[in-house]
């Protein structure tokens, strides 16, 4: 029997805020883009009585509560605070994984003959909170799905354990919206067919489910069930996507060079959003004519945004070229890797960016990856392509022919 724990950090961006400043303590509080075009990122649960969620307009979030604290918040100060986390997971669990910036699994499995597995998840949990001052909740169960739930279910800053055999029963009265994987779009769709509560997806065929949701009428209905049989995927700071290209003549156009570096970036950059990913360290390697190789790295805070990583990659790139020399290859690559979406690089953008990257990545989701480029990438005739680069196999690293 599997034994699968998660944990959550609680309101993670505002809760590392209250950590910096006590005097936020119960108050509301909005993390994000402070312009009115500006964008929620994060929200405190005194403001969600008002209707303020996440992803929201900041306008709208201060109409709604126009009493809330607003502030700017700071994606590197977040990074610092989740590596504090994952090293005192790092220390203490055999396999975790670190899904997104603010939330863990871990297989426990067979630890109850030495330890008491729930005993040692809730040490885990208090160590937690008292080393770094963050709330943090836990759920357990047989599985990932389970212990997301009950994580969800147990907050703000709690735990719930969930026994082995009973995971229907505790799904079966949760509204369907709580089933991870059920958005909005398939929530109003399963309410159109008057299907509310978990409940009703139970007692529901599984062919009913298919018929309506296709392939994820199937997952939804497994899930709903409390079937999950996935696994908790070690964590590897080593895990990184890149690419590089060899050229069929060695060149010192440094034009040339930079519209590539960038080409491979933005690409790079929109397998990390289709992936739902974001990388915290950027390097940049060069070849020369003598084949004599040099390679240069910065960690960055967590993101996947094109115009945050081009400059950065750029900003390396001129400290790691030898000017007068021939180049034979030039590589980018993105690593330390882990679960999460454009939210953290909310908070210097608007909501105006946010909506110009889902409409260009939907574009390329439909045309193909280069169908939408940057004008100074034109002159880049192949930077390559990645069909599933998350998909649980190891390092993908592309590498360009010579043309």
């Amino acid at each position: 029997m599997r034994t699968i724990l998660h944990l959550d950090l609680d309101t993670f961006y505002v809760s590392v805020e209250r950590l910096i400043d006590s005097t936020l303590q119960n108050k509301p509080l909005l993390v994000g883009g402070t312009s009115d075009r500006g964008v929620v990122a994060a929200c405190s649960y005194e403001t969600r009585t008002f209707g303020v969620h996440s992803g929201m307009s900041m306008k709208i979030a201060k109409e709604l509560c126009p009493e809330a604290t607003i502030i700017k918040g700071n994606a590197g100060t977040y990074s610092k605070y989740s590596d504090v986390v994952t090293e005192i997971i790092k220390e203490k669990v055999p396999l975790f994984e670190k899904s997104s910036i603010d939330e863990f699994y871990a297989d426990l499995s067979g630890m109850d003959k030495f330890f008491g597995a729930y005993k040692y998840a809730s040490e885990l949990r208090q160590k937690i909170i008292s080393e770094t001052g963050l709330p943090i909740s836990l759920g357990f169960a047989q599985n990932k799905v389970v212990s997301k739930v009950a994580t969800n279910e147990a907050k703000p800053n709690n735990q719930l354990k969930i026994d082995f055999g009973t995971e229907k029963s505790f799904l079966a009265p949760l509204s369907v919206k709580k089933i991870p994987m059920v958005g909005d779009k398939t929530y109003h769709t399963l309410r159109s067919l008057g299907v509310r509560y978990v409940k009703t997806v139970q007692d529901m065929p599984v062919e009913a489910m298919k018929s309506v949701l296709g392939v994820n009428g199937l997952t939804i209905w497994k899930r709903a069930n409390g079937i999950d049989n996935a696994p908790v995927i070690g964590f590897s700071e080593r895990k990184s996507i890149s690419t590089e290209r060899t050229f069929d003549r060695d060149t010192i156009d440094v034009y040339k060079l930079r519209n590539i570096l960038i080409a491979m970036t933005e690409n790079l950059s929109y397998q990390l959003r289709r992936g739902n990913k974001l990388s915290a360290c950027i390097t940049v390697k060069i070849r020369y004519s003598d084949f004599n190789t040099y390679s240069k790295q910065l960690k960055i805070p967590y993101t996947s945004a094109d115009h945050i990583l081009i400059p950065k990659i750029l900003e390396l790139f001129e400290k790691l070229y030898q000017k007068r020399l021939l180049v034979r290859l030039i590589g980018i690559r993105f690593s330390h890797l882990v679960g999460g979406n454009y939210q953290i690089n909310l908070f210097e953008d608007s909501e105006k960016q946010l909506n110009l990257y889902k409409a260009l990545d939907h574009i390329r989701d439909r045309y193909g990856d280069r169908s939408v480029i940057r004008a100074a990438a034109m002159g880049s005739k192949t930077i390559g392509r990645m069909q599933n680069p998350f998909n649980g196999q190891p390092p993908i690293v592309l590498a360009h022919r010579k043309q």
